[in-house]
């Protein structure tokens, strides 16, 4: 089975209204739909350009005001899912339960189904600037093309959870990612390459570019879109079957074969998934 997937890298830029964002997400689920993808993934934090919208003093709209948006942007990647029969993975949106604030990664069903994933490990910037919590559970989320994981940015750092998402069947992890430095991208880069190899799955990550200018902690982003693979035959050498342009405003597709995938888990030149040792160290719970 081969899987399409097109992966944003989302440009943001101070608006207006809940409109112009409107307008730019469909601009990218209308240029994924050209190239046929089935699966789009959007970065982490991308409905902060709502935000920028401001208050009506020419101040922005701090950061637990982004749940007033919620409706309207779970209304829109629904309608948009539906419409072009794709699997929409709406970047990350900050929600709100019981007082408290998440940052939760959303997949949009073509059907009209929302599947949702709160972020699992938080950065000392979400804790301490926005007051979020971390999610308390994890699943993955069968379709008509497979298993997947929604995995956020500081998420695929931490190799457990990534193999309780192979262990569950997931084949193809989405990690939509937000980072404002080089270094940031490269630790989300680097730990997205080593998910790969030790799982023998395949991880699609994109970030945000471009600026809020007057949305704290978001003026500045270094984001690019990479598909990865293992690194085996028949794979890249380099791991990678597709990447952007670094800060770049533009959206790049692969086609994902999972026969691949299953063909390396037994054959390969390496079997990290079935090699590991679980008589000495502790596996997946």
């Amino acid at each position: 089975m081969r899987i399409r997937v097109s992966a944003v890298q989302y440009h943001l830029h101070t608006i207006g209204s809940f409109q112009e964002f409107a307008d730019q997400v469909e601009h990218y689920v209308k240029l994924a739909a050209e190239f046929s993808a089935e699966f789009v993934l959007f970065p982490e934090f991308m409905t902060t350009q709502l935000l920028s919208i401001g208050d009506g003093t020419g101040k922005s709209l701090p950061i637990h005001k982004l749940p007033q948006f919620t409706e309207q942007y779970r209304s829109l990647f629904t309608s948009l899912a539906q419409k072009t029969g794709m699997h929409l993975i709406g970047g990350t949106h900050v929600t709100e339960k019981n007082g408290q604030l998440y940052n939760t990664a959303h997949l949009f069903y073509p059907d009209g189904r929302i599947g949702e994933q709160s972020k699992l490990h938080i950065t000392p910037t979400e804790v301490n600037e926005w007051n979020m919590a971390t999610g308390d559970s994890f699943q993955v989320f069968e379709t008509a093309k497979g298993t997947i994981a929604l995995l956020t940015c500081y998420d695929i750092e931490f190799p457990e959870i990534v193999r309780i998402a192979k262990a569950r069947g997931a084949d193809v992890i989405f990690c939509p990612s937000c980072t404002d430095d080089r270094h940031g991208f490269h630790r989300v880069r680097y730990t997205s390459h080593a998910r790969a190899i030790e799982n023998q799955v395949y991880v699609v990550t994109t970030g945000t570019v471009g600026s809020l200018p007057t949305v704290d902690f978001m003026r500045a982003n270094f984001g690019q879109a990479a598909i990865i693979t293992p690194n085996d035959i028949p794979f890249p050498p380099h791991g990678i079957l597709a990447e952007g342009e670094i800060n770049d405003d533009m959206l790049i597709t692969a086609d994902l074969d999972l026969e691949l995938l299953y063909q390396v888990r037994e054959k390969g030149s390496v079997a990290t998934w079935r090699d590991r040792r679980i008589d000495l160290y502790t596996d997946w719970k």
